[in-house]
């Protein structure tokens, strides 16, 4: 018999040679979107026939055992999501993200502190993957704000990647996929991301590039939330794609984010309403969000300006005092075409539930192709 701890480290030592291996044999492109259980959009209500992947969001860390839950709430739906969306698209491929922006920054710290507890999250959520059926994971950390949580993650990553292929080996089963949602660029705010562990041990990163300008955050002037191009300044989805490939994850690792939703600002003088526009913050409860399809309804029943600023990549409507930024057919159409140009291994949406009747995803699909 062969010990565990043997077994263990040869899938450390060998862990690059097998991912590059994993990686060779071709990954095809990622056309994907996440479902939010937050959204009320129904699993079967979506168009899988759009998309090559399927993000199903979120399950969560439980701080007291470190392992990956999915709440009663969420259960019947999570544990039927790959059935529910294969039944218009049998090839379509689905994920399980862990996280979101409400987790807890402390829990996932803590997780990620320690070996056994890194165990316990990487365990039970394989475990939980394969009994749901999902062909892979995605842990969505927003975000590691320390050098010590930073490296941590790496840590991580590999353990994951490790603990996948052993399953595999052991079960006969195809390895899970493994992705990450990242911040837009290759640092979070000067803290480095982990370059190498992502490299070696995730299929792809997600790189959310938007809410740059949000009312919540920004709420003094208007601003484009996910500009692909933003002359002047280092908030844009090209400065992040370009620090990431600078860093030394390929090209073919990652996948550029952009929102099925924009962000509403107050104009502070209706007659000055382009982009930087003078604001005093949220023109919607809240911290102003407002999906696609709800930004087409205040079009048309306002007679909104609709713009599409070619320079910065981004549409955005006003009416009266109301201002919105969002991604509209334009922006996504030259978003897919970057990612093309720019070798990414694809695009993805936040959430598929936003959208106005497929209006974005169609759009991205048809302009990436086959």
């Amino acid at each position: 018999m062969v010990s565990e701890s043997k077994i263990h480290l040869f899938f450390i030592f060998a862990l690059p040679f097998l991912l590059q291996i994993h990686l060779s044999a071709g990954q095809n492109a990622v056309k994907a979107a996440y479902w939010s259980a937050d959204s009320e959009f129904p699993v079967s209500g979506i168009d899988s026939s759009l998309f090559t992947h399927l993000f199903c969001a979120f399950a969560d860390l439980d701080p007291q055992t470190n392992r990956v839950i999915v709440s009663s709430a969420n259960e019947a739906r999570f544990s039927t999501f790959t059935q529910t969306v294969q039944q218009k698209n049998p090839s379509v491929m689905t994920l399980l993200s862990i996280g979101g922006g409400n987790a807890s920054q402390d829990d996932f710290a803590s997780m990620v502190s320690q070996s056994s507890s890194r165990k316990s999250f990487i365990d039970s959520s394989i475990s939980l993957a394969r009994s749901y059926g999902f062909h892979g994971l995605d842990l969505d950390w927003e975000y590691p704000n320390t050098t010590a949580r930073m490296s941590n993650l790496g840590l991580l990553l590999n353990e994951w990647r490790a603990a996948v292929a052993s399953e595999s080996t052991t079960s006969g089963n195809p390895p899970l996929l493994l992705s990450a949602a990242v911040f837009r660029n290759k640092d979070y705010y000067t803290i480095d991301y982990p370059i190498q562990a992502i490299s070696n041990s995730l299929d792809w990163i997600n790189v959310m590039a938007y809410d740059f300008y949000g009312p919540d955050w920004s709420p003094t002037s208007t601003g484009p939330p996910a500009a692909l191009y933003n002359p002047g300044t280092q908030i844009s989805g090209d400065y992040g794609i370009t620090s990431w490939i600078q860093a030394g994850v390929p090209s073919t690792q990652m996948v550029l984010g952009f929102p099925f939703y924009g962000w509403a600002w107050r104009l502070l003088n209706a007659n000055n309403n382009g982009l930087f526009a003078p604001a005093n913050g949220s023109a919607l409860p809240g911290e102003g969000s407002i999906g696609y399809g709800q930004i087409k309804t205040f079009i048309n029943q306002n007679g909104a300006t609709t713009v599409y600023n070619a320079t910065v990549v981004s549409n955005y409507c006003y009416s009266g005092t109301t201002w919105i930024g969002y991604d509209d057919t334009e922006s996504i159409s030259a978003k897919v075409s970057y990612a093309k140009g720019k070798n990414l291994l694809g695009y993805f949406a936040w959430h598929a539930g936003a959208d106005d009747n497929w209006t974005l995803s169609k759009q991205a699909s048809s302009t990436w192709g086959a």
